[in-house]
């Protein structure tokens, strides 16, 4: 079953300004309830699940307050999702979802508040209802086949459920959910002043990620301050609106130690049980393979597989399987055919080769779209003990970057596979005498000092307090 089309609406606006936030009456129709709870699950399967424990739990009890304060009671959905990336959204229904990686952004309850109710703002005022309906599933011919053939495979390579998380909104839009979010912090009783200070730590995080170091910046997944722009106006604009609202600065609560309590031993980075992706690569230390995809190529981890893209509109994914009584060949032939559902296309001979000592075998196909032809290319692997893997590419035409691709894909040795571990945010206090650096070197990540003061929302130079308490990213 597809996710309904009139929530995958998006809208690339430019209107300016701002208005005054209408006095909405908060109410979620039945339509809605049914939309939101068919997308549920979809969404959770495609990018990563939910994160399940106390953290889980501590972000519902923050959003019950703040859908409290919204007029919405015990109406509302909200999911930690099992994601290292940036990002939150909303969609009809009341459901709400945050990813552990914004969480880990996060440095107080308050903030997190906020986060929650700037969402919470895009359902009272209906927003996704409102954008233009303008598809984005019309950029390579063979998304159409899948449209057409209802294939899984398909349908998910064209990133149909993905649209979720590309919903823009017009600057209007945004600065009336931040308005109703600040309303709603004050409401709840958390110190307004707090969303500015978000919106900073995720410019901070948006800089850190586009210095061109950070393994996870370059996702297909987009990220926060990609689906909800990210301004200097708009954050001058939020401690103006936390201004009118009559509260000094630190009248409410932050909360920032039970925040952080909270926030103790939460997963950080890649689900081992995912995989890793590291830059261009992806590496499973419980499955031991591995892949690389060439420059120009980006990477997603999901549940179900990973998800590739690549120049030229160049789209696909990487999965595994059982093998079939027929072997690899039956097993290639049966995911061409689940791919296209019946649909005509011209397949290219199969070619038997190794690859990195291991049998595989590539099965092109062409297809005829209303859209134009399109090529799906097939690359089965026997990755013994009953196994086996693949990838699904689909383009406009063949690409030569195809065969560096099919050709990276490998088995992980023991000792490759014990170094990818997991690692968790722990939440330490500065003894006298530490520092940025000193706390840092502490850190099982890349560019440690940078990171930890992205972390911890410090600036260069700044100096820590005996018994401040402060996050760093280690082992588990």
């Amino acid at each position: 079953m597809r996710i309904p089309a009139a929530l995958l609406a998006a809208l690339f606006a430019a209107s300016c300004g701002s208005q005054q936030t209408p006095d909405y009456q908060p109410s979620i129709s039945e339509g809605a309830r049914a939309q939101g709870a068919e997308a549920h699950p979809q969404l959770l399967a495609e990018f990563g699940g939910a994160y399940d424990g106390a953290e889980a739990a501590y972000v519902t009890r923050v959003g019950e307050r703040i859908a409290d304060a919204a007029g919405l009671p015990g109406q509302c959905t909200f999911t930690l999702v099992n994601s290292d990336v940036v990002n939150a959204f909303a969609v009809p229904g009341c459901y709400i979802y945050v990813t552990r990686g914004l969480v880990g952004l996060v440095n107080s309850e308050a903030e997190l508040a906020s986060v929650l109710g700037h969402e919470l703002g895009h359902i009272v005022a209906d927003h996704s209802a409102r954008q233009q309906n303008r598809s984005l599933l019309r950029q390579l011919g063979v998304i159409a086949v899948g449209l057409i053939t209802d294939s899984e495979a398909l349908t998910r390579i064209a990133g149909q459920a993905a649209e979720f998380f590309t919903l823009r909104y017009s600057r209007t839009q945004e600065y009336e959910s931040d308005d109703l979010g600040i309303r709603y912090m004050k409401a709840a009783g958390y110190d307004p002043y707090e969303a500015a200070d978000m919106l900073r730590a995720l410019t901070r995080q948006e800089k850190f990620a586009a210095a061109g170091a950070d393994e996870n910046a370059a996702r297909r997944m987009p990220e926060w301050t990609m689906t909800h722009p990210l301004t200097e106006n708009r954050i001058q604009r939020a401690s103006a609106t936390a201004k009118a609202t009559g509260l000094a600065d630190n009248a409410l609560p932050e909360k920032v130690e039970p925040f952080l309590t909270e926030l103790d031993g939460m997963l950080y980075g890649d689900d081992p049980q995912q995989g890793f992706v590291i830059g261009r690569r992806f590496l499973h230390p419980v499955m031991r393979i591995a892949f690389e995809a060439p420059p120009g190529f980006t990477l997603t981890n999901s549940p179900q597989a990973i998800m590739i893209e690549g120049p030229g509109g160049l789209r696909g994914e990487f999965a595994g399987g059982r093998m079939p009584p027929g072997g690899l060949e039956a097993y290639a032939e049966a995911l061409a055919r689940g791919a296209l559902g019946g649909m005509a296309a011209e397949a290219g001979p199969v070619r038997r080769t190794r690859i990195n000592g291991l049998s595989a075998v590539l099965l092109p196909l062409r297809v005829s779209t209303p859209q134009g032809n399109a090529e799906l290319t097939v690359a089965a692997y026997d990755a013994g003990d009953g196994g086996a893997y693949h990838f699904l590419v689909a383009s406009e035409a063949g690409s030569a970057a195809l065969d560096a691709l099919f050709g990276s894909f490998r088995l992980l040795s023991a000792e490759e596979a014990a170094q990818l571990r997991p690692r968790q945010i722990r939440i330490v206090r500065a003894g006298p005498g530490d520092t940025v650096q000193s706390l840092a070197g502490r850190m099982a990540a890349e560019r440690p000092a940078d990171r930890f003061l992205m972390l911890n929302a410090l600036d260069a130079g700044a100096t820590l307090e005996p018994g401040q308490r402060v996050k760093v990213v280690t082992y588990r």
